[in-house]
């Protein structure tokens, strides 16, 4: 039963503070933490821990899938060298200042450098939650580097937890081959996954096959390269990224509705509860606490909390500049971004249940028997560098790029209206053929024609048109929805009935929202240079 009381203490946090922060404009990690925070201290709850291999195993790779799925390829590979130094070169500067901090406090350095390697990767499901209205280059970088620096940090983890633990000594050459490796591995595993599971979605008709498929898909990667020990979440984003090149062609427009309403609902819903769990588990890191005291341990956690936010900081504010001084192609040059732009990437550093659940994997005792030294103290300060960078970074960061004042994203909008208008001009072309085929009469070609012009031409005036047209179509499924209740009301058709027809008008009006939600937008001077620019 108290699998289940958890079950639904946690959705029921979930809902209340999802609820709460859009009727208020708070911050949704914030409450989710808050709440979380009070279901640990209630007596039910007070003993729960997070078990790592739930988030490791279970959560992980399906967060990292979705998130994969829906970035940007093209942003990536045009951003490739950042990303890699964020994701790597970042992680290791994070975890060796956050070590030294540690260090400093008196703290082994062998064991110091473990929470290092615990507090060193961003968290991809406090990024997504909160890095929004930024620019699709912005948003890439920040929501790759966090898919990716996992399998660094990981990598870092496993290696010092081996000298702590097992008194393996420390080797910088053994420590190079394992990453290399596990990169290398992860990769390759991602990709021979990714094309083998082309070849089986080619041969499935069944849409609902096809959802089953893409919820197995992160584990069917993750599972063969945690065997051969190399990065399971490097397979796991490979494969996502390289499904995302093919799907399209392979996957019917009804599999990718069922699929992407599933992992809009899921993904989320996992993001939500993990912030609730590691809420819970700030009470009982407090009370396990045994081998310091309470004001010693909040003076490290804090110390390392500065650290990890300043560490980053510095970081964006250095290496960059670096770089340009050795990449002066006209290229980079285009690319750059000022300090103010660059302000919202630092400030983007906020930790979760992926670093709490790498201390929880942490030994309680040596290969000898012997007490893992400052483990404890290691949880209590993962919980409190977490709590803090969600309670004071993740609720700012809006803030952040509002200062920022990014510039609008014309060529987004320049592709938008390119790909509509491509479209729209491949239709017409396509039209008299289709019309002849099919029989169809001249008027309703005629009617056809004058909507696929208006929507190359893209238009005020068509757009108004458009939305004008939605919105009555809009009203007349509730128009329909209302007369079908009142035949199932007066007896006339059954509840099946009333069923089978609702599904439809459900379609129609999935149908017409999507295009609400993908209408052009308006097109200012820049975008239109930029599409004429591509035609000729």
């Amino acid at each position: 039963m108290e699998s289940l009381e958890l079950i639904v203490a946690v959705a029921a946090a979930v809902l209340f503070s999802g609820w709460l922060a859009r009727g208020t404009g708070l911050s949704e990690p914030l409450l989710l933490l808050g709440a979380g925070c009070l279901l640990g201290l209630t007596p039910a709850f007070d003993d729960i821990v997070l078990a790592p291999e739930v988030v490791l195993l279970l959560f992980l790779p399906a967060l990292l899938y979705w998130e994969a799925l829906t970035s940007s390829v093209r942003e990536i590979r045009h951003n490739l060298r950042s990303i890699a130094l964020q994701s790597t070169a970042l992680v290791l500067f994070t975890a060796l200042a956050s070590g030294a901090v540690a260090h400093a406090f008196g703290y082994p350095w062998p064991v110091a450098l473990v929470l290092g390697a615990v507090l060193a990767p961003t968290d991809a499901a406090a990024v997504a939650a909160v890095a929004r209205a930024m620019p699709r280059r912005i948003l890439t970088m920040l929501r790759t580097e966090s898919l990716l620096n996992d399998g660094t940090a990981l990598v870092l983890l496993a290696v010092t937890v081996e000298v702590v633990a097992e008194d393996v000594p420390f080797s910088w050459t053994d420590t190079s081959l394992r990453f290399v490796e596990s990169y290398a591995g992860g990769i390759a595993i991602g990709v021979a996954v990714a094309l083998l599971l082309r070849h089986v979605r080619l041969r499935l008709r069944d849409p609902l096959l096809h959802s089953v498929l893409s919820v197995a898909t992160p584990f069917f990667a993750f599972l063969p390269a945690e065997l051969a020990h190399v990065s399971g979440v490097l397979a796991v984003v490979t494969c996502g990224l390289v499904s995302s090149r093919y799907g399209p062609r392979v996957i019917g427009s009804d599999a990718r509705v069922q699929a992407t309403a599933f992992w809009e609902v899921t993904s989320h819903l996992l993001n939500s509860a993990l912030f609730v769990l590691v809420g819970i588990q700030l009470p009982a890191a407090v009370r396990a606490l045994t081998s310091t005291d309470l004001v010693q341990a909040v003076a490290v956690a804090t110390a390392v909390s500065a650290a990890v936010v300043g560490t980053r900081f510095l970081w964006f504010y250095t290496v960059p500049y670096a770089v340009r001084v050795v990449d002066r192609r006209p290229v980079q040059r285009e690319r750059r971004i000022g300090a103010a732009q660059r302000l919202p990437l630092a400030w983007a550093g906020m930790r979760g249940a992926i670093s709490l659940a790498a201390a929880l994997t942490i030994p309680t005792v040596t290969a000898e028997g012997q007490p893992v030294e400052h483990r404890d103290a290691i949880v209590f300060t993962t919980v409190v560098v977490i709590v803090v960078t969600l309670t004071v970074l993740a609720p700012t960061l809006p803030a952040m790029v509002r200062r920022a004042r990014y510039d609008a994203d014309d060529e987004q909008t320049a592709e938008s209206v390119l790909a509509h208008r491509h479209l729209g001009t491949a239709a017409l072309r396509a039209l008299p053929d289709l019309a002849r085929r099919y029989s169809v009469a001249p008027g309703t070609v005629a009617q056809l024609e004058r909507d696929i012009s208006d929507r190359i031409d893209g238009g005020e005036d068509a757009l108004r048109r458009s939305r004008s047209a939605h919105q009555m179509e809009m009203e007349l499924l509730r128009v329909k929805r209302r007369a079908l209740s009142e035949l199932r009301d007066a007896g006339r058709i059954d509840d099946i009935v009333l069923r089978s027809v609702q599904d439809v008008l459900d379609a129609e009006e999935v149908r017409l929202s999507v295009k609400e939600s993908r209408m052009p937008p308006a097109t200012g001077e820049r975008a239109l240079r930029t599409v004429a620019q591509r035609d000729t």
